[in-house]
């Protein structure tokens, strides 16, 4: 980790923060762990001709059309390829930041995504080293990566997310307590100890600022004591002070003898004159690499200068555009202007390049301690315990504001109490007023976990993907502290709403009777949830995804057995996999059994009984129902099944 000499912290025990009342005196870079306090190992990043190219398929007008009445694909309907790195070569020392600038689809975060490892296909090219050897997995557990999109929880606190990540980053060797410090050294160290109380927020929730958000992003990489620390446009988004406090920060590790590696789309003169080295990029191609102080230099030699004192930064990126002013007229997307850099850095530049990738000499680097986060696909029970606490904690935390927000509790106060009033005091004999609030039951509480749930992996699929990739925890774990952590934010609810609308309605007025309808309404509960769950790992797009559990729930409710009891061959199948049906049938068991008490008090025995409609529900509904046994069973299946197979669908997903 870093090293944190003379950083005043202090001690918790938990990611709520340490009493500060109580709080020991400041602690000293003596109390840090010993893995804090090693020196930096320094990692020098060499890259020769990376290129890359994708496919695509170019789809003409009619193409879709020929296709289907059958026609064999032309010369332009065929599948090409696009380049987008072409032939990138340069290094990165210890101490130094290199500056990668171009305009938007230059392919600079391709190339950032290409250093870091993130890049695993067969159109990939080109030779990456690290130390003059090819990465190997303990140098890139030595390696940050930062990605544009600052991908955080926002209703944790700053001290909150960087004391989980901590407990799930670090090492086992570690303790608790001597995790917490190493997150409380490295927010004092980025300058968010004024904010480390704040939640971090987002574009609906106000949090910290966008400055500080990225210093957070940065702060989950600094935990593990990057060596190389790779950023993708840390500056987007944010005001000309920002954006210099942010790189002052990347100027402060690198002087620690981290190699910084980060884009740039726009930078500012005071900003540019701290980078050490300048890439220039445009449309995947390479016009300058070398010390950003001597860019201007380089292309006043090939006839390209400003005609007035400007940033280096805007005069580089124009070029990279292709623009160039001559006497004060603008010669706006000349591809001469690109092909004769292209051609002046293949000439000048790329030799130059070319022999310091050659260079073999390891510059008095030390050797790497592969035993220090040494790492395994397959963890201990114990290990396994202790990711599923902690993911368990954070998750709660995060959910208990989302489970819990106000208009979700009124929404189903309302509910409850809409249906007390509605059904209010009903009696035993109203045979189908009863059974119509026993289905609107099942109805209400099949939609509802349903279209709640279906959002969650989705939603959570960037973070669940980056904290994969960087190891952090095991896909079981992470799945497992969902499920368990979701069971008290979904029961509370629907408890809440029977509670209300149960007594209300005068349901069979027995004790026993209400903990069978609560055990048959939270059992219900969890296997919609899961059903939502399973649509939404399998889909993992949050709209299509929504758009299919509704249809899921509403087919479900059709065939019920409330609104039609005899149901067409073809969709009388569905009726087997409903879970409306079969929570439906098992709270008319709990109300009436098996309806011989209530078929003797309407007479539906008799010839001529004195209400044949509640008869006809009686015979159909209540009598006519499936074993209880078989419901139980079913809906136990449909939980397991429903779970596994969003466990199956998440292990798609690749980190």
């Amino acid at each position: 980790m870093p090293v944190y000499n003379g950083v005043e912290t202090t001690n918790g025990d938990s990611p709520d923060g340490p009493d500060r009342s109580k709080a020991p005196p400041p602690r000293d870079s003596r109390d840090l762990p010993s893995l804090m306090l090693s020196s930096c190992y320094p990692i020098t990043l060499k890259f020769m001709e990376v290129g890359y190219r994708v496919k695509f398929e170019n789809r003409n007008k009619g193409s879709n059309i020929k296709r289907i009445l059958g026609h064999e694909p032309t010369i332009c309907d065929q599948i090409q390829e696009r380049t987008i790195l072409n032939g990138i070569t340069g290094m990165a020392s210890p101490g130094e930041i290199l500056a990668v600038l171009g305009p938007s689809g230059s392919g600079k975060s391709t190339f950032l995504n290409a250093l870091a490892g993130r890049i695993q296909s067969n159109s990939f090219t080109g030779t990456i080293l690290a130390n003059n050897r090819k990465p190997t997995k303990q140098i890139m557990k030595r390696t940050g990566f930062v990605t544009q999109d600052d991908i955080l929880y926002p209703h944790l606190t700053v001290r909150e997310t960087l004391v989980f990540c901590s407990l799930l980053r670090l090492p086992k060797s570690l303790s608790k307590q001597e995790k917490t410090l190493v997150a409380e050294s490295v927010i004092s160290e980025l300058g968010l100890t004024k904010c480390e109380n704040t939640i971090i927020g987002n574009s609906f929730i106000r949090g910290i600022s966008g400055g500080e958000r990225k210093r957070v992003s940065i702060a989950h990489e600094m935990l593990i004591n990057p060596s190389l620390l790779i950023l993708d446009e840390p500056t987007s988004g944010l005001d000309a002070t920002a954006a210099y406090r942010l790189v002052l920060t990347l100027g402060s590790l690198a002087q620690k003898g981290k190699t910084i590696v980060t884009s740039m789309h726009q930078p500012s003169s005071r900003v540019y004159q701290m980078f050490d080295s300048v890439m220039v990029l445009s449309e995947g191609r390479c016009l300058y690499f070398g010390k950003g102080s001597e860019a201007m230099s380089y292309f006043e030699t090939t006839g390209y200068s400003p005609s007035f004192p400007m940033n280096p930064a805007d005069f580089l990126l124009d070029l990279a555009n292709g623009v160039f002013q001559t006497d004060g007229v603008s010669e706006r997307d000349k591809p001469n202007v690109k092909q004769s850099l292209i051609a002046s850095y293949n000439t000048l530049l790329a030799p130059k390049a070319r022999a310091a990738f050659m260079e073999t000499k390891e510059n008095g680097i030390g050797s790497y301690n592969s035993k220090e986060h040494r790492s395994s696909d397959r963890i201990s029970i114990d290990a396994w315990f202790n990711q599923f606490s902690i993911l368990l904690q954070r998750s709660l935390k995060e959910r208990k504001h989302e489970s819990f927000n106000t208009l979700r509790v009124f929404q189903v106060i309302m509910a409850a109490v809409f249906a007390g009033l509605m059904w209010w005091h009903s009696d035993f004999r109203d045979v189908q007023d009863r059974l119509g609030l026993l289905f609107f039951m099942s109805i209400f509480w099949g939609v509802f976990p349903s279209s709640n749930s279906v959002f969650v992996f989705p939603q959570e699929r960037a973070i669940f993907v980056k904290e994969r990739a960087s190891g952090m925890y095991t896909l079981s774990s992470y799945f497992m502290s969902r499920i368990v952590g979701d069971l008290p934010m979904e029961l509370i609810l629907p408890t809440i709403f029977l509670s209300v609308t149960y007594w209300m309605a005068g349901l069979k007025p027995e004790l026993g009777a209400f903990l069978l309808t609560l055990l048959v309404l939270l059992g219900y509960v969890l296997v919609s949830q899961g059903l939502g769950l399973a649509l939404g790992a399998a889909i993992m797009d949050a709209k299509q995804a929504s758009t299919i559990v509704t249809i899921t729930m509403l087919a479900f409710v059709l065939t019920g057995g409330f609104y039609v009891h005899k149901l067409p061959s073809c969709m009388a199948w569905i009726k087997y996999i409903s879970t409306t049906f079969y929570s439906y049938k098992l709270l008319i068991n709990v109300q009436y059994g098996e309806g011989k008490r209530l078929s003797s008090l309407l007479g539906c025995s008799l010839p001529h009984g004195s209400d044949r409609a509640s008869c006809k529900f009686v015979e159909q509904d209540v009598a006519g129902q499936i074993s209880p046994v078989v419901s139980v069973s079913v809906l136990i299946f449909m939980f397991v099944g429903y779970r596994l197979l969003a466990y199956l669908a998440l292990r798609r997903i690749k980190a």
